[in-house]
């Protein structure tokens, strides 16, 4: 292949990922639209029609900003491959240092940090505008700069190092140098899969014990059922920053712990939480999250071994507005490109994300009462504003979750 045909190629790849994802959020919208006048029959009971209405508007501004974003994306990644954005940054970062690996990770974190800048206008206005608008931004202008400050702060302690360590395994491990990376790569997650209750996750939130003892008891026993062994029942305080619901359990082995957003214990009554509960210790009952796990880690090996039979041709950096080849430079422009040529994979990975919800939701069913999860889902439907419509294939694309109807009927016995 020429640098030209790969151009060609990949400016096709965009073009046709980008109209189908435009296409994708048209239908969406005008489902959503359809059946904006009406609560489903399945729902007409638990859900009124002014909040019906509220999700389906609150899906459409959501859809109709995505899109927005759907065409920026594709501008900045033409703007940093062909146009030449990513050599200009590299030929500037190249006259400032002096050695390849410097000049690599300088050049890495500024189309970076670049990418990061020019998200803001779109970040704020999700934030401050349309989850204002529908009620549930509760994050003041000041908690949004802190927050982003801190993930700055946090990226570079964490990714700087990742960064160095992963440079130098390109350059030093020879041709197998994709499985040492890889090999890293997995140590690394899970690090942070240990770390992040204890260590990450309170430099934004705070965790406090629950101190509802009679639901305390209640979670307790459940726990026994299960045979799930944690390291504490805590409550964060997640309405500091938005009025959504969830609850769930994070760490990896000696440092599992169960979480509730404030906002939920609020919402759900003692049975609703407590088949909450045990929807989130499904996934972990049926192996879903070491499941989840083993298939990334699959795919990113597979990606490497891809990303390192790219990297030894003149016409992937070439094609890509790439004069002056380096491996930094083939992990960025390989990464950047990546969603384009796997978005296919989306349909599959949904799939597979939703046959674990089925599955954790029939765990759920058989340690407490179905009806409490049907009614606990109602009112999370309902306080999140998710729509009760979405247009079957957009949600077979793109929802890790099944749409409301079919998980609901799936808890719900059949009827005579």
């Amino acid at each position: 292949m020429t640098a030209t045909q790969f151009t060609l190629f990949f400016i096709a790849a965009l073009a046709l990922t980008t109209l189908a994802r435009l296409w994708l959020a048209r239908r969406h919208l005008a489902h959503v639209g359809a059946h904006r006048g009406a609560v489903p029959d399945a729902f007409h009971e638990k859900i009124s029609l002014t909040d019906h209405q509220k999700a389906a508007d609150y899906t459409s501004a959501k859809t109709r900003f995505a899109m927005l974003g759907i065409l920026f994306d594709a501008a900045l990644l033409l703007a940093f491959t062909v146009a030449g954005g990513i050599q200009f940054i590299a030929d500037l970062c190249n006259g400032w240092l002096d050695t390849p690996l410097t000049q690599g990770m300088a050049t890495i974190v500024a189309v970076l940090l670049a990418s990061s800048l020019l998200e803001v206008p779109f970040s704020l206005y999700r934030t401050f505008v349309i989850e204002a608008r529908f009620g549930f931004n509760k994050m003041t202008l000041r908690l949004y700069l802190i927050d982003a400050a801190k993930s700055l702060l946090l990226g570079a302690a964490i990714g700087l190092p990742l960064l160095f360590g992963v440079l130098w395994l390109m350059e030093r491990m020879g041709e197998y140098w994709w499985l040492y990376v890889w090999l890293a790569w997995m140590a690394f997650n899970l690090l942070i899969l240990f770390i992040y209750p204890t260590f990450i996750a309170p430099l934004f939130n705070k965790f406090t014990p629950l101190q509802d003892e009679a639901m305390k008891a209640r979670i307790e026993a459940l726990l026994a059922r299960c045979g799930f062994t944690a390291q504490g029942l805590f409550v964060m305080d997640g309405s500091k920053r938005s009025a959504h619901g969830n609850a769930y359990f994070t760490g990896f082995g000696k440092t599992k712990r169960i979480v509730f957003f404030d906002t939920l214990l609020e919402r759900l009554g003692g049975n609703e939480i407590e088949a909450v509960l045990a929807h989130e210790l499904g996934h972990f009952k049926r192996h879903h999250v070491l499941k989840r796990i083993a298939a990334t880690f699959a795919m990113s090996l597979g990606f490497l071994w891809l990303l390192g039979q790219l990297m030894q041709t003149d016409w992937f950096y070439q094609g890509l507005g790439v004069n002056t080849p380096s491996t930094a430079l083939a992990l960025l422009l390989f990464f950047m490109i990546l969603p384009t040529f796997s978005f296919l994979l989306h349909p599959l990975l949904s799939a597979y994300s939703r046959k674990h919800e089925f599955e954790a939701d029939e765990y759920a069913a058989k340690q407490t009462a179905a009806q409490d999860m049907v009614s606990a889902l109602v009112k999370l439907y309902q306080d999140n504003a998710a729509t009760l419509t979405p247009d079957p294939l957009y949600s077979k694309f793109y929802d890790s979750h099944p749409p409301a109807a079919l998980r609901i009927a799936h808890l719900q016995p059949p009827r005579l």
